[in-house]
């Protein structure tokens, strides 16, 4: 069977979605649906867009290229306001996790409105403020952080999430920039219901395929199960990815 590699992009169908928020901005994404009928969802909340994050970060653009073939889930992604990427540019201006809220509150709303599955908010970096500022009262199953700083999320947003009792998933590597696993520990502990997991040897941005399946293994065994396994080839039709220049 052929490999699955960096830029290997498996079947799904692949649509151009307009988010809506309350205070009036529509904002650009894409929801990446399974052939099959969907068993999962997946929200996607990508880095800081002052550090160049978007919605085609490369972790969670190789997570919709790949989940909804492998297990049945669709993926949503969206660049928050402000952000410019590929798919087009969203309304409004970088809101430094506050404004985003109503970006996320969009998104839920939207994946309702489709008819999808409960779904699971994963966050990367500054998406991981935003997941545990604003997500814990969300009609959400619960939420993977990759890389989280705890750059803007307070003390008592931690205690709001810990009595919300939804389940928190946290991806933490090594050589992580701005927390690392112990710290992590530390200050997650007041989330009785958070796991903290080290990545070993990864940094903040999960760069080379090794640290990104390494992401990838942990979503896929928080929102699918614990025995969901990531495969090395797909036996079936698949496309490989050109950046245009």
């Amino acid at each position: 069977m052929p490999e699955i590699v960096s830029n290997s992009v498996l079947p799904a169908t692949r649509e151009h979605i307009t988010l809506h928020t309350s205070d009036g901005l529509a904002l650009v994404g894409e929801l990446a649906m399974p052939l099959h009928p969907v068993r999962h969802t997946i929200i996607c909340l990508h880095p800081n867009p002052l550090q160049n994050g978007y919605m085609d970060s490369h972790v969670l653009r190789k997570l919709s290229w790949r989940f909804p073939a492998l297990f049945d889930c669709a993926v949503l992604r969206f660049n928050f306001r402000g952000v410019s990427s590929k798919a087009g540019t969203s309304e409004g201006t970088h809101g430094y996790s506050i404004d985003e809220g109503k970006d996320l509150i969009a998104a839920v709303e939207f994946a309702k409105s489709r008819g999808l599955p409960r779904p699971w908010l994963v966050g990367w970096s500054f998406g991981t403020d935003v997941t545990l500022r604003h997500g814990s009262q969300l009609d959400i199953a619960g939420a993977v952080l990759l890389s989280p700083p705890l750059k803007w999320t307070t003390p008592d947003e931690l205690d709001i999430w810990a009595a919300s009792d939804k389940p928190l998933v946290c991806a933490v590597p090594e050589f992580d920039d701005f927390l690392k696993p112990d710290e992590a520990r530390e200050r997650f502990a007041r989330i009785p219901q958070a796991k903290v997991f080290a990545a070993p040897g990864a940094k903040h941005l999960w760069i080379g395929e090794q640290q990104v399946r390494q992401a990838l293994e942990v979503i896929a065994q928080t929102v699918v199960g614990p025995s969901a396994v990531l495969p090395d080839a797909w036996d079936g039709p698949m496309e490989r990815w050109v950046d245009e220049r």
